[in-house]
């Protein structure tokens, strides 16, 4: 079974049962000791985006905001074990033009991974895709507070949904994370892995 840890803030590695690796925006916290074999970036901001933190196995390919929003449209791709579509994100801080949210199929299991965002159109469709975990980011500072994120997971309706990206220069807060309540409430402590 593939396996996900949190990293912390917003950074995730997932490890699917053929043992291909794949990061999602890698910036903070431990666990980058596996070769990736493919590097996903949802956006440009610092925190998202140190590349460099991976080692790279020969060949992994880096697919950012820029691939996957080419020519305007939102783009799916298939990479090895992976399946992966980019979907809309959005707020005040964050230009839909240049960012994205990405829905993650690895070993017949669904994960929405919502990069930095708030409520989007697109999410009232999700619950009909059987999602088995969201990832929503809740600071309240660059994205969707607790109160904003609970109403996100309980549109979405994952079997779990888990609180990231809590507090700025934190891995993970224990104050924030108790203040999410959305339904499926799974909470990942950085540096936690868990089976899909």
């Amino acid at each position: 079974m593939a396996k996900l840890t949190y990293q912390g803030h917003g950074s995730l590695r997932f490890v699917s049962n053929g043992g291909m690796v794949l990061y999602l925006d890698p910036f903070a916290g431990q666990g980058y000791d596996l070769p990736a074999d493919l590097i996903l970036v949802t956006h440009d901001h610092h925190d998202h985006n140190r590349v460099d933190l991976v080692t790279q196995k020969p060949g992994c390919e880096i697919l950012t905001f820029r691939e996957a929003l080419a020519g305007g449209e939102y783009h799916s791709f298939v990479r090895g074990d992976f399946s992966i579509r980019a979907v809309p994100a959005a707020n005040q801080n964050h230009d839909p033009a240049c960012c994205v949210g990405f829905l993650i199929e690895v070993d017949g299991k669904k994960v929405y991974a919502a990069g930095d965002t708030s409520i989007t159109e697109a999410m009232a469709g999700f619950a009909a895709l059987g999602l088995d975990w969201a990832l929503l980011p809740i600071d309240g500072v660059y994205n969707m507070d607790p109160k904003e994120a609970s109403r996100a997971a309980a549109l979405i309706g994952a079997a779990h949904s888990v609180p990231i990206h809590m507090k700025p220069g934190a891995l993970f807060d224990e104050a924030m994370a108790a203040q999410f309540d959305g339904p499926g409430k799974t909470v990942l402590r950085a540096g936690q892995t868990v089976e899909l």
